[in-house]
């Protein structure tokens, strides 16, 4: 049985152009993944330049915003209700969130440092305030001595009329010299020694030999002595 050789030729060609087939399609798949992933590229790269063009603090501002939007959006629907929005928002706050916030509180400290004389001031202000304890008693006895000076006006002549507490005077005393005795620990100035050896002509020449004998001082202890004993070859 002899084979027909044009049936064999079709059964030959069929598969090379399936095969081409395939490729042309995989290749449009290709090109169309490419031309997708240059989209996306290119939108990318304008979302980072945008982004890198905006204030540094922009994320902050944004999250700030979007937090104001919501409270009013939230205080619109209470007073529409008629609720109170401080106290539906304290429903929402949970006991360790408030636990939380408290210690917060009580570790926050408010001297940062000297900023300047005025807060200084104020602060130095604050703290002998919160120190100070009402003396009730003595309170009542003064408004009785004074009587209606008590409350002076303008036309009141009371200067040179007060006279200070024993206790009041020992309380000032002690915060002063407890404000002396902060102040010397602030300090860097660095106490003169009276018994140090003076090998120093000024100033200048004993910073010097102070960094000499930090640096060489162990080097040097022998012949140092024995030029202090005259026995130096």
């Amino acid at each position: 049985m002899t084979s027909d050789p044009v049936l064999e030729g079709r059964s030959t060609e069929i598969p090379v152009s399936q095969k081409r087939e395939e490729r042309l399609r995989k290749f449009r798949e290709l090109h169309f993944k490419r031309n997708e992933a240059r989209k996306i590229n290119h939108q990318e790269v304008v979302e980072e330049d945008k982004r890198l063009k905006l204030p540094s603090n922009w994320e902050a501002k944004k999250a700030r915003l979007e937090w104001e939007l919501t409270e009013g959006q939230k205080k619109k629907e209470c007073a529409a209700k008629g609720e109170d929005y401080d106290r539906v928002k304290l429903l929402e706050v949970t006991a360790n969130d408030a636990e939380r916030w408290e210690r917060k509180k009580k570790k926050k400290n408010p001297d940062t440092g000297f900023a300047g004389y005025a807060e200084a001031q104020f602060r130095q202000y604050q703290r002998l305030t919160k120190q100070m304890r009402p003396d009730m008693d003595n309170y009542e006895k003064q408004r009785e001595e004074c009587g209606e000076d008590f409350h002076p006006t303008s036309n009141s002549l009371i200067l040179g009329t007060h006279v200070p507490t024993k206790e009041g005077i020992d309380r000032m005393v002690e915060d002063v010299e407890k404000q002396i005795e902060k102040r010397s620990k602030y300090s860097r100035r660095r106490a003169h020694n009276d018994d140090a050896d003076i090998d120093y002509i000024n100033e200048r020449n004993a910073k010097f030999n102070q960094k000499a004998e930090r640096f060489y001082g162990k080097y040097t202890a022998e012949i140092k002595q024995n030029l202090e004993r005259g026995t130096a070859v």
